[in-house]
């Protein structure tokens, strides 16, 4: 493939965990807002489930960088390891659905949580009672836990994470064309996270800025108006 042939590659923007980067709006201000008054919880651990894209990871690194948390994905928790862990004050466990941990483990820990003080956030995109969980006490212990959820994005939500995650990529993007792409995709998430990446991308390859043609010509939409709009917009 020469040099002419190549594909560009597109700008590796990487999250940004801060505090002040995550969006709240009226699908995740409850999870938001519990996590923000640690250390005074209803209970030692809290569940944190949400769509991909919804910002799981992101809550959950505002509590472990506020709490002096450890973070590993759910299936590293070895049970060897639980009494060391109980001890270290909090401590975010991922992806417990998508990475299953060990049931014997978890529900030790848990047991521990309360007798240690220490502070425990475990995030999955779906609830317990879909995790296959086949222990039935940690499966009681853990819908016994708070349950922290984050819903879909509604419209503000939405256009506001179109800025975010733009702007992360460091691109300009008129208010007209997000508020076009808004119309044109369903409503959530991941759709928001694929059409960013798709744009940026095509953005590089056709040489172009984005405007409403170019979200058109991304998402298949036949050839129209927008395509000849003067104004890039």
């Amino acid at each position: 493939m020469n040099a002419e042939s190549q594909l560009p590659l597109p700008f590796e923007s990487a999250p940004s965990y801060g505090r002040e980067d995550f969006l709240v709006g009226k699908p995740n201000a409850g999870a938001f807002a519990y996590i923000e008054r640690h250390p005074r919880w209803l209970a030692p651990a809290a569940v944190l489930t949400g769509p991909e894209g919804s910002g799981k990871s992101h809550l959950a690194a505002i509590f472990a960088r506020g709490a002096g948390a450890a973070t590993m994905r759910a299936d590293h928790l070895a049970f060897e390891a639980v009494p060391r862990l109980a001890q270290s004050g909090a401590l975010v466990l991922e992806d417990a659905d998508r990475f299953p941990p060990d049931e014997r483990a978890l529900f030790h820990l848990l047991n521990l949580a309360r007798e240690t003080g220490l502070f425990l956030v475990i995030t999955a995109r779906a609830a317990p009672e879909n995790w296959g969980i086949a222990t039935p006490d940690l499966l009681s212990r853990l819908r016994a836990q708070p349950r922290l959820t984050l819903e879909q994005p509604d419209e503000a939500l939405l256009g506001a994470l179109f800025v975010k995650l733009f702007a992360d990529r460091q691109i300009d993007v008129e208010a007209p064309v997000i508020a076009y792409a808004m119309t044109r995709i369903e409503r959530s998430y991941r759709a928001v996270l694929g059409l960013v990446a798709a744009l940026d991308q095509l953005s590089l390859v056709r040489k172009r800025p984005i405007t409403r043609a170019l979200v058109a010509e991304c998402l298949g939409d036949a050839p129209g108006e927008e395509d000849d709009d003067p104004e890039g917009s």
